[in-house]
């Protein structure tokens, strides 16, 4: 038999220095975190993921060069901020704690989402917070690791983010095509964002796209 066709060699994407911070070791959440991921695979898998859905290795940025990945008690579920070069992840152990019957999908499907924030470009500051969130669930829910309560739905408004747009943004790549969304991402790397992006990538006003969703939606009920 003829040897099989060589694969493609696995892009060699730029990772950045990690740190990591627990502040309250006798938390129960802390437990659960390091009985079920190590730390420094579960930050490299999530960059690779980010990179992967949202670039290609000539446009993946190289300004990042530390994350730091910080467990401590506090409401919600995470959030993340930093500079151009250093980024911070602050990760509730409350939540850990009271995900303990799913705790490993969702401590990775977080990291994952947060880990686009480090990343994603936000047209200059103008882009909608709700978009901002859709493209991080869009890349969790692409890495296989959206929670069971998510539902395909339109909701009020497209940019009404996290899964709602995510779902969207889904619906748009695969109707548009493969790397639709990583070029919307890019898109905004340089420009303030206007939603005449959409227009420009699939040919239609954002309002039109939504409304063809809602009637894909209703057509698959």
């Amino acid at each position: 038999m003829p040897p099989p066709p060589p694969h493609d060699p696995e892009p060699e994407w730029p990772i950045p220095q990690f740190h990591f911070h627990i502040q309250d070791l006798a938390h129960p959440g802390v437990k659960l975190f390091l009985d079920h991921v190590r730390p420094d695979v579960a930050l490299r898998d999530a960059v690779i993921t980010v990179c992967n859905w949202l670039y290609t290795p000539q446009t993946v940025p190289t300004n990042v060069k530390c994350i730091s990945l910080v467990l401590r008690p506090m409401p919600g579920v995470a959030h993340t901020f930093g500079s151009t070069t250093h980024k911070e992840i602050h990760f509730s152990l409350d939540h850990i704690r009271n995900s303990q019957s799913r705790a490993r999908d969702e401590i990775l499907g977080v990291l994952t989402h947060e880990m686009v924030h480090c990343y994603q470009y936000n047209g200059l500051g103008k882009c909608p917070g709700g978009l901002i969130e859709g493209i991080a669930d869009w890349v969790r829910l692409n890495a296989g690791l959206s929670p069971p309560h998510w539902k395909r739905e339109a909701g009020d408004t497209w940019d009404a983010g996290y899964q709602t747009t995510a779902y969207f943004l889904d619906w748009i790549e695969s109707r548009y095509g493969n790397g639709t969304v990583r070029e919307l991402n890019e898109s905004m790397k340089e420009r303030e964002y206007d939603e005449h992006i959409f227009k420009e990538m699939t040919g239609r006003k954002i309002s039109k796209l939504w409304q063809l969703y809602k009637e894909y939606l209703e057509g698959q009920r």
